[in-house]
């Protein structure tokens, strides 16, 4: 017996994450060389990617919206070629406005429409059973394009410059698009199958109309909630403590104990590594167990290990920091799956746009973090009161997420008669 074509889908969507992960692998190796080439200062750079972070999340939702009007395939090739360009401009930029809006705007609005809510969308379309399960899979693939292009892109800055590297990102972005067009499907109508778990056809939705229109009604009647804001809250810390702190500033924050940034860059791809074993795991579990509580659990385990990290930064990598990057490895995003769930279950058909307005929240944590801790590093030499804060902050998460009310058994069975 074949397997279901959802599947297929899934693999689909889980190689052109991977693809188009190159775009966030690169931030965090050019804060060193901006800074050596233009002498722009770590704030400055650090507010380009501020930019590009906030922009990722806040075009979330509506590329949600824009995917149920326009399908999934047209709005992720766009996207695509938005990134491409965006990259391949800033090869010819003199002036930091430049890298605001090449890496910030157009990389930055490219980025959000392939963000999460991408594969919380396709989830929902396709699957009924093992959402969970497919969830936390589309989700390491981010982890597994930066494993993947990391090293690479740390190695051609290191030998050759960031131009090349920037290149390399834009010619990544546009290889996907080709595979988008040909193998990607909307819908299992499209195929006249039934999504994977399902008892009866589902048809095709007729397009919605007024996306941005409808991602904003979500949003206002989201936010009437308590639930969205407990969400959002730990999500925008999450964002904080990864994207924004991690991924921007721990391989400038290595280089400056006396690490080699190649050394740096390896030791984040391996925290891709772990992040796709801890992401996958996170969605069986959030099959299985209580979401809120494993939210709980994840963000206390994260803001523990952040307390150490100034004390494991050294010149050379040794056992206690490489135990760091497997255990954060496998805290990275493995809080997605059980927020997905608990979105689907708060939110019904609504939940795709709902965790898109809450990634946004999450890369505007991000954004705050990039640009902050650029600004702390510039004022006190050194990045130790930004893991400090971070830590402190994920403790605030964990005590978020036990907040989280339980809906109703009634508006359960409710959701799952409109599902």
């Amino acid at each position: 017996m074949s397997p279901h074509r959802a599947w297929f889908v899934a693999a689909v969507t889980f190689v052109t994450i991977i693809g188009a992960a190159a775009f966030r692998s690169l931030p965090g190796l050019l804060i060193d060389p901006l800074n050596q080439d233009f002498g722009w200062s770590r704030g400055t750079i650090g507010a380009a990617v501020s930019v590009n972070l906030a922009l990722y999340g806040l075009t979330a939702p509506f590329a949600a919206a824009l995917m149920d009007r326009f399908g999934i395939r047209k709005v992720v090739a766009v996207a695509l070629t938005v990134i491409a360009l965006g990259s391949g401009l800033t090869v010819w930029m003199t002036a930091a406005w430049q890298l605001m809006l090449c890496w910030g705007l157009l990389v930055g609005l490219g980025s959000g429409s392939m963000a999460l809510a991408f594969a919380a969308t396709v989830t929902n379309r396709w699957f009924t059973e093992r959402r969970g399960l497919v969830t936390g899979i589309l989700t390491a693939a981010s982890a597994s394009g930066q494993l993947i292009f990391l090293p690479l892109l740390s190695w051609i800055v290191e030998k050759h410059g960031w131009r090349p590297a920037a290149v390399t990102v834009a010619l990544a972005a546009l290889a996907v698009v080709p595979f988008v067009w040909l193998l990607l499907r909307d819908h299992p109508a499209d195929v006249g199958v039934k999504p994977y778990g399902a008892t009866e056809f589902v048809p095709k939705p007729a397009p919605a109309v007024g996306a941005a229109r409808r991602a904003v009604t979500v949003l206002s009647s989201a936010s009437r909630t308590g639930t969205f804001w407990l969400l959002a809250g730990t999500f925008a810390i999450c964002g904080a403590s990864t994207n924004g702190l991690i991924q921007t500033h721990f391989v400038p924050a290595a280089h400056d104990h006396g690490m080699p940034i190649t050394a740096a860059a390896s030791l984040l791809a391996v925290i891709g590594v772990f992040d796709v074993v801890g992401t996958i795991a996170s969605g069986w579990f959030t099959d299985r167990f209580e979401p809120r509580r494993l939210l709980a659990v994840y963000y206390a385990l994260r803001g523990i290990s952040l307390l150490f990290l100034p004390m494991l930064l050294a010149p050379s990598v040794h056992p206690p920091m490489l135990f760091f990057i497997v255990f954060y490895g496998l805290d990275w995003v493995a809080t997605v799956p059980p927020t997905v769930a608990l979105c689907r279950e708060q939110y019904g058909d609504d939940s795709a746009i709902v965790f898109g307005w809450a990634l946004a929240s999450h890369q505007v944590g991000a954004a705050l973090v990039a640009f902050l801790g650029g600004v702390a590093r510039d004022a006190f030499g050194s990045y130790d009161m930004v893991w400090y804060m971070s830590g402190a902050l994920c403790a605030v998460a964990a005590l978020m997420a036990l907040v989280i009310r339980r809906r109703s058994s009634e508006g359960v069975g409710k959701l799952a008669m409109v599902g």
